[in-house]
C-alpha cells in the first residue's frame, strides 16, 4: 500500500486530465453499463419500496396518492443529475460534491457538504444491515430469527464485514457483482409488479383497489406538511444515484459517461418506482402497506406469488441491499479520499492499495463506523428503518441541493452564450437546489412537532431530526476544528470559476488537455 499525494490540491496548477491519475485509483476500467449498474443499485429499488413506500402511504393525508409523491420526488432528483453531469463534464473528481461545492463556493461549504456525504452514507448503512439480517433469515424461513434483534443486529454487521471486504478488492469486482444482484432484483420486481396487476384485474387480489390516475396526483395529498414528510421518505428511495459520479476517475470516458450513467438511472428509477408501487398498493391496499410499513415486500410476496416463489422477492430485497451495502461505501470512500488528497482530512485517508487500487484506509473506516452506528442506532431507536431513512433524507437533500446549485455558480460565465446553456446548466440545477431546500424546511417543520416521529424524543428532539441535522451540525464544527488546525491552506482558498468558452466545440487547433479553472 502507498499514499498516492501530490503536492499540489487537484486544478491549481497543473493540467485537468492527468490528475485523474494521481490518486492511485485504476482509469479507464469501468464501463457505461457498469457506471449504470453502479447508480441503480445505490438506489436500491427493492429495499426503498419494502422499507420505505408503506412508510409513504402511512403518512396521513398521503394515502393512496402515494405513488404521486414518487413522480414529485423525481423531478429534483432529475434537475440535480442534470447538474452533476454538466460538473462531472468539466471536473471528473471522485470527491464529487465536496469536490464541485468548493470549487464553486467556497472550501468551508465544501468541507461540510464532503462531511454530508460521508455521514449519509454510513448512517444509511444500519437501515441495509437491518434489513439484511432480517432478510437473510426470512429467506431460509427462519421467523423466530428474524424477529429477535440480537440476532438481526449480528447477521446485519456481518453483511457490512463482508461487502467492505469485496470493496477492497478491484472496483471490477465491485461491479460485476452488482451487475449480477441489481440485474436480478429488477427483474424480480417487473415479474411481481405484473403478477400482481394481473391478479388485480381478475379479481385475484383479495385486498385489491383498481388504480387510478388521481393516484399520480399530488394535489390529493392533504397538506403541504403531510407532502413534505413524503417527499423526503421519496428523496431517500432516489438517492444514490450519484454512485454513478464518484468512480468517474475509474471509468473510460471520465468527464461524460458517468454523468450520462447519473442522468439515466434517475429516469429508470423513476418508471420502476411507479409500476411497481401501482402494483403493490393495488394488489394489497393502503391499509396493508400502511401496517406493513417496514416489510411491504415479503408480506405481498407471499400473497403475489404463493409459497416457495414468494422467497423470489425476499431474494430481491436481500440481493438489494448487499449491492446497495457495496455501493454505499464507494462514494463514501472516495469522498474521503479526496478529502485528504485536497489535504483538509489526514493524509492517511488518500492511502490507496497498490495492488487493487482502493481507498483502503478510507474503505475500512467507512464500514467500521457504519457497522458502530448500527450496532448504536438500534439500541436508540424503536425503528432503525424509518429513523435513518428519514434522517438520511435531510443529509441527502441537503448535499444534492448545493451540488445542483454549484453547477450554475460555477459556470456563470457562461450562462448566456445560448438558450440551451442557460436552460441545462443554470435554470434547472437551480430548480432542483430551490425544490430540495424547500422539501428540507418544511420537513424540518413537520418533524420538529411533538409526536411526529415513530420513536421516542431524545432530548426533546424527535429522532430523525437528531440524526439528520445534528449529525450537520457535528460537521460544521469538525470543519471549523479543521479550520483552525494544521489544514489552514485548503481553507484559504477562493471560488472558481469555469472559463470562457469551456462548453464550444473544440477547434481543430485544441489540444488534448482540458483548460484550468480560474480564481475569481
Amino acid at each position: 500500500m502507498s499514499a498516492h499525494l501530490s503536492g499540489t490540491p487537484v486544478g491549481e496548477q497543473d493540467q485537468r486530465l492527468p490528475e485523474l491519475f494521481r490518486k492511485g485509483l485504476k482509469p479507464g476500467v469501468l464501463g457505461f453499463f457498469s457506471n449504470l449498474m453502479i447508480g441503480l443499485s445505490s438506489a436500491a429499488p427493492a429495499y426503498s419500496i419494502a422499507a420505505t413506500f408503506g412508510g409513504i402511504v402511512a403518512i396521513a393525508g398521503v394515502g393512496l396518492a402515494a405513488p404521486s409523491v414518487l413522480i414529485v420526488s423525481f423531478l429534483p432528483m432529475i434537475c440535480v443529475a442534470c447538474g452533476y453531469y454538466y460538473l462531472n463534464r468539466f471536473d471528473p473528481d471522485c470527491g464529487t460534491t465536496f469536490a464541485w461545492v468548493t470549487r464553486a463556493m467556497g472550501p468551508q461549504l465544501g468541507w461540510v457538504a464532503g462531511w454530508a456525504v460521508v455521514a449519509a452514507n454510513f448512517i444509511v448503512l444500519s437501515a441495509l444491515a437491518q434489513i439484511a439480517g432480517t432478510y437473510t433469515f426470512l429467506l431460509v424461513g427462519w421467523q423466530n430469527a428474524a424477529s429477535s434483534a440480537a440476532a438481526v443486529t449480528s447477521v446485519g454487521v456481518a453483511w457490512i464485514v463482508v461487502m467492505t471486504l469485496v470493496c477492497l478488492r478491484r472496483v471490477q469486482l465491485s461491479a460485476r457483482t452488482q451487475k449480477v444482484l441489481s440485474g436480478a432484483e429488477i427483474a424480480i420486481l417487473i415479474i411481481f409488479a405484473v403478477t400482481a396487476l394481473f391478479k388485480v384485474y381478475t379479481n385475484h387480489a383479495s385486498g385489491q383497489v383498481l388504480p387510478s390516475w388521481q393516484w399520480l396526483n399530488p394535489f390529493h395529498i392533504a397538506s403541504g406538511g403531510a407532502f413534505a414528510a413524503a417527499a423526503l421518505f421519496g428523496i431517500f428511495m432516489y438517492w444514490g444515484w450519484d454512485t454513478a459520479v464518484s468512480v468517474n476517475e475509474e471509468s473510460k470516458n471520465a468527464s461524460r459517461g458517468p454523468g450520462r450513467a447519473a442522468v439515466i438511472s434517475t429516469l429508470v428509477l423513476v418508471g420502476l418506482y411507479v409500476v411497481t408501487s401501482v402494483a403493490a398498493q393495488a394488489f394489497g391496499g393502503p391499509q396493508l402497506l400502511a401496517q406493513n410499513s417496514n416489510d411491504v415486500l415479503s408480506v405481498l410476496g407471499a400473497r403475489v406469488f404463493g409459497s416457495p416463489l414468494d422467497k423470489l422477492l425476499v431474494l430481491a430485497v436481500l440481493t438489494s441491499t448487499s449491492a446497495c451495502t457495496m455501493t454505499t461505501i464507494l462514494p463514501c470512500a472516495r469522498t474521503g479520499l479526496s478529502m485528504a488528497y485536497w489535504r483538509c482530512i489526514p493524509e492517511r485517508f488518500a492511502t490507496v492499495h497498490r495492488r487493487f487500487g482502493t481507498p483502503v484506509v478510507a474503505t475500512v473506516v467507512v464500514g467500521g463506523a457504519g457497522a458502530v452506528w448500527y450496532v448504536v442506532i438500534s439500541q436508540l431507536s424503536k425503528n432503525v428503518l424509518v429513523d435513518s431513512a428519514t434522517g438520511t433524507a435531510f443529509l441527502v437533500a441537503f448535499y444534492y441541493g448545493f451540488t445542483a446549485l454549484a453547477c450554475p455558480i460555477l459556470y456563470r460565465r457562461e450562462l448566456t452564450r445560448s438558450l440551451r446553456t442557460l436552460v441545462m446548466v443554470g435554470v434547472i440545477p437551480m430548480l432542483g437546489f430551490v425544490a430540495l431546500m424547500a422539501i428540507f424546511v418544511l420537513a424540518l417543520h413537520n418533524y420538529s412537532q411533538p409526536g411526529a416521529g415513530v420513536s421516542a424524543p431524545v432530548f426533546g428532539v424527535q429522532v430523525p431530526v437528531l440524526i439528520g441535522i445534528g449529525t450537520l451540525m457535528v460537521g460544521v464544527v469538525l470543519m471549523l476544528v479543521a479550520w483552525a488546525s494544521s489544514y489552514r491552506d485548503f481553507f484559504s482558498r477562493r471560488p472558481e470559476v469555469v472559463p470562457r468558452g469551456f462548453l464550444e466545440p473544440p477547434t481543430p487547433l485544441a489540444g488534448a488537455a482540458a483548460p484550468q479553472l480560474s480564481v475569481d
